[in-house]
This record gives structure tokens, sequence and C-alpha cells, in this order.
């Protein structure tokens, strides 16, 4: 009865930097590092289990092989992807599909995600939404390039949070870093991406316009957050986002100075990350050590444990 302890996979990215390594102390590859897939049991870019019987596997292979340790979900593909992101410059500008039209067209999961950020530099910004009214002005403002009366740009602090569901354009800019929770996919239809080239083929990178077209809500709508905070014990607990808003995933944000005492209530297992500081997890009469990058999983065979420390947490946990 043991927490699943994981190390990231690690993706080099056009728009990556070092701070995956300065600020989280990842071992990382060299160059330019834009994500660390930190809990992801997704095909071939799962995170690997580093404790107990399952050490040295696949998040994807423990989760299809034991079941009962995820509350026996219907699905055989983990549902949930938890990402670091460092944006050392612009993302593409790209907007995600859903279910039906990714299993449709992309054999493949859509794509909600969300944005815990972690760090802005000042005067950051995100690109969420846009201005078009109808389907045939997206695409007449797409044809001719008018990004900046397309784009909806939105100031952005540390601190803040942002639900992405699928069909909204969407970007981070330069000088961001985040922790995204999203449903397991990579299926990603790039729009704009400042025209850049790519300097191993020395062409710009593929763009997806008419598939972006077809998936993206017109028109925008941003959607209604209703962010709760609760006070248990010596934890803040924020409820970022839950269902019915996020169909596919709840999601808090704890600040934890002392302990937090709790369990998984009615949940079939849940998805921890340390963004800051230091503590312990207690677990009966044995104790694991966490720090500011670690990520584990608590299966549905432990019931009840304790969190302790001066900690900030991001927890999810699927709806399933």
């Amino acid at each position: 009865m043991e927490p699943i302890f994981l190390t990231p996979y690690f993706r080099p990215k056009i728009w990556g930097g070092r701070k995956l390594k300065t600020i989280f102390n990842y071992n990382i590859p060299d160059g330019k590092v834009g994500e660390a897939w930190v809990i992801s049991g997704y095909k071939e870019d799962a995170s690997t289990v580093i404790n107990g019987q399952f050490k040295g596997q696949s998040l994807r292979q423990v989760y299809q092989e034991n079941p009962t340790l995820f509350g026996n979900p219907e699905s055989k593909e983990f549902p949930l992807l938890v990402k670091f992101l460092d944006a050392n410059d612009n993302l593409s500008v790209q907007v995600h599909p859903n279910d039906e039209y990714a299993r449709k067209v992309e054999n493949d999961s859509g794509k909600t995600e969300s944005w815990y950020v972690l760090q802005a530099d000042p005067g950051s910004y995100l690109i969420y939404g846009h201005t078009a009214k109808t389907r045939s002005e997206l695409t007449e403002m797409i044809e001719k390039g008018e990004w900046d009366k397309l784009l909806r740009k939105v100031p952005v602090k540390t601190g803040d949070f942002f639900y992405v569901p699928s069909g909204t354009i969407h970007a981070l800019t330069k000088g961001i870093l985040v922790i995204e929770t999203q449903q397991s996919s990579d299926v990603t239809y790039r729009l704009y991406d400042y025209d850049r080239v790519d300097q191993k083929t020395g062409k710009k990178r593929e763009l997806h316009t008419q598939k972006s077209i077809a998936v993206t809500q017109v028109p925008h709508v941003d959607p209604k957050l209703d962010i709760k905070t609760d006070h248990v014990q010596d934890a803040t607990i924020k409820t970022l986002v839950a269902p019915p808003v996020s169909p596919h995933f709840y999601l808090w944000q704890i600040d934890l100075a002392g302990q937090w005492r709790t369990g998984l209530n009615s949940h079939p297992y849940l998805l921890v990350t340390v963004i800051k500081g230091t503590g312990t997890l207690q677990i009966e009469s044995k104790s694991y050590d966490l720090a500011i990058g670690t990520n584990l999983i608590i299966p549905n065979n432990i019931k009840k444990f304790t969190f302790a420390g001066n900690m900030k947490l991001v927890i999810s946990a699927p709806n399933n």
C-alpha cells in the first residue's frame, strides 16, 4: 500500500528554456526543453514509476495491468496528463478538438486543458480566445493574417488560473511557467506560429488551418469559473475547477502550513504535484519526503493520509 512516485518525460521545444532544471532541479536534456510530462500515461510519452513493486514500469503499463489501484476504470487509457511548461519564447497559437471530433478524425481523445501560472514576467499576457463573431469572419481574418485584430490578449500574473476548454484558441507567451492539467491527448492544431523557421528542417512549422477553423468555438465565450476557497486544518484549499464546468477533471491548489489529514473521499485516485516547498506524505506508519517537483499518484487502496510541511500542491482527480 504505497503511493506511486513518478519521474517525468521531457520534451525539447523550439520555445523552451532551462527553468525545468533551475527551478525543479530536473535532469533535463541539453538545449531548449519546453515540457516535463510529470504524470503521464500517454502512449510512449508515459512517466516512469520510481518506487515500490512497479519500479521501472511506465504509468501506462501499471494503469492497464492493475485496474483495482485506479478504482476499476472503464477506459484502458489513463485519462489525465499533468505537465510543466516553460515558455522561454511564444508558443504557437493553437486550438484542440473535442472528444467527438478527435475520435473521428485523429483516433484519439479530445483535449481540454487548464493552466495554473507558477511564474509570469511583468507585463506578460496570454492568447486566450478570439474576436470573430461568425465562422466566416474567423476564416476571413485568418486568411488575411489579421492576427492582432483576431487574437485576444489577456494579462497574466503569477497565481492566475485559466481553464481552456476544447475549441478555445490559445497560447502561452514568453516569460510564463505553468503547470498544465489536461485530458490525456496530444492532438494539437497549430493556427499561427509567428512565421518561425525550424532550425533542423529550415522550414516553417506545419499549420493546420482548416482543422483549426473547424473545431474553434465561435463566438468565443469565457467559461464561468466558480473558484472556491476553503480552510481545512492547516490547509487553504482552492477548488479551481470541477464538474459540471469541467466534465473531465477536478483540480485543486493547496497551500499548506502544518498538517492536513484527508483522504480519497469519493475520488478513485489523486494526482499530486508539489509546486513549492517541502514536506511529507504520511500513510499509516510510513512517511515519504516531498519537495518541489515531486509527482505522485495516491491509488485507490490508500483511503486516508496526511500531508505535513510548508508546501504548495496541485492535486487533480478524474471525473469517471
